[in-house]
């Protein structure tokens, strides 16, 4: 008999890497959002009884499909007035009738039309991407809030409007025409862009990265490239994960410290995956359209070719910050332009302009965390300290506050 530590391993790796795809194709099934969440978390709830006893399906993503629709017709038959969903009931019916017929039916992937779907036009731009991230990218509430600065309760009303929505105004789930891309692609490459940051440093928890969440950015942004191959923004935005992710084996040191930049061993970089991105990111410019992932994606580029951190050409680093700020003049960007400003060898002018950044960026980690590297450089050790403090005070994972840590004990008396 499979053992629960087994089973529980088994069920982590599959909601880990897998539960986008399964909730997407759900979610395909039943057209309704909140319902397809609830069906699948009582579906995995049944999984650790039934598995632990009678062990692992053959195919458990059908089993955790067929179990779900299940739960979703009981629920459905539990309401009041589920009369008028009789002719729903018939076609779940037959679904689980089918795919309990069937031998390991092959689970088509959704997770492109789910994207589309949440991204419509109808929704506002912020509901969109969170709905997204929290749906497929399998990120919780709080995860979601923390993306976007916002409050967990706060956050949690937005995702429910949102949901709402979709079932009221009986929003189609499906990827739409060429005519409509235009509308809803922007939406769609931050959605992707957000997940792989979540999994590139992870916003909470044990480890600085989820490794999947990456996988899975990368996969949607190539999907999206082989249906829209013309698009130099998604060209961007598939060079920029590529040779981020490439240098992510040397991000994490052999005693779980989170590394810097200047201070990885590139020899533990992705050198093919990082030449994959840097095609894409010729293939964009070629185009001749420039727009910010691909301006981001030459940030990165400048990174991995860089043979030493003494070579990174933080001028031209600091020029193409300008041109994205044209694009998105956000804090966010003003705070990665001052650190490439402090890079280029003015700390005090990079921390000229991060004090401008202070009333809106107090609650966000990097924010402090490079405010105390250019007090340190500039010699005002007592001001660093207090700004390390605030940096490991929102911190959200071990290995993060462990660098922080250690960048602080380094400070002079």
């Amino acid at each position: 008999m499979t053992t629960a530590p087994t089973i529980d391993a088994a069920i982590s790796r599959l909601v880990r890497e897998d539960r986008g795809r399964l909730l997407a194709a759900l979610i395909a099934g039943l057209g309704d959002f909140e319902l397809a969440e609830e069906s699948f978390s009582e579906a995995l709830e049944s999984a650790v009884v039934h598995w632990a006893r009678s062990g692992l399906p053959a195919n458990p993503h059908g089993w955790l499909l067929r179990v779900a629709r299940r739960k979703a017709i009981d629920r459905i038959r539990r309401r009041q007035r589920f009369r008028a969903r009789q002719p729903e009931l018939e076609r779940l019916a037959r679904l689980d009738e089918e795919a309990a017929n069937a031998e390991a039916p092959e689970i088509p992937d959704e997770r492109l039309r789910l994207i589309f779907t949440c991204c419509h036009p109808a929704i506002d731009r912020k509901s969109r991407v969170a709905l997204t991230l929290r749906t497929l990218g399998g990120l919780s509430t709080a995860e979601v809030a923390r993306a976007f600065l916002d409050k967990e309760t706060t956050m949690g009303q937005r995702l429910s409007r949102a949901r709402g929505k979709i079932s009221r105004a009986g929003i189609p789930f499906a990827v739409p025409g060429p005519d409509q891309w235009e509308e809803r692609l922007g939406s769609v490459l931050a959605v992707i862009y957000l997940i792989f940051n979540e999994g590139h440093v992870a916003s909470a928890g044990a480890t600085a990265q989820r490794p999947d969440l990456c996988d899975e950015a990368i996969y949607l942004a190539k999907m999206l490239n082989s249906l829209c191959p013309d698009e130099p923004e998604i060209l961007g935005l598939a060079s920029l994960l590529l040779t981020t992710h490439a240098r992510s084996g040397a991000r994490i040191s052999p005693d779980g410290m989170s590394v810097a930049l200047a201070d990885q061993d590139r020899s533990r970089w992705n050198r093919e995956m990082a030449a994959e991105g840097l095609a894409h990111l010729d293939a964009a410019v070629l185009m001749a359209r420039p727009g910010p992932y691909q301006i981001k994606a030459a940030i990165s580029a400048l990174h991995v070719s860089a043979p030493g951190q003494g070579a990174t050409d933080w001028t031209q680093i600091v020029l193409l910050y300008n041109s994205l700020l044209a694009h998105e003049p956000t804090s966010v960007v003003r705070l990665n332009r001052a650190v490439a400003v402090g890079q280029a060898g003015r700390p005090d002018v990079a921390l000229e302009e991060l004090a401008t950044l202070e009333a809106e960026l107090d609650g966000y980690q990097p924010f402090h965390a490079a405010r105390a590297k250019f007090l340190a450089e500039t010699g005002r050790a007592g001001e660093a300290r207090h700004a390390y403090d605030r940096a490991i005070e929102l911190s959200g994972n071990s290995p993060d506050r462990a660098f922080l840590r250690a960048q602080r004990r380094r400070l002079p008396p």
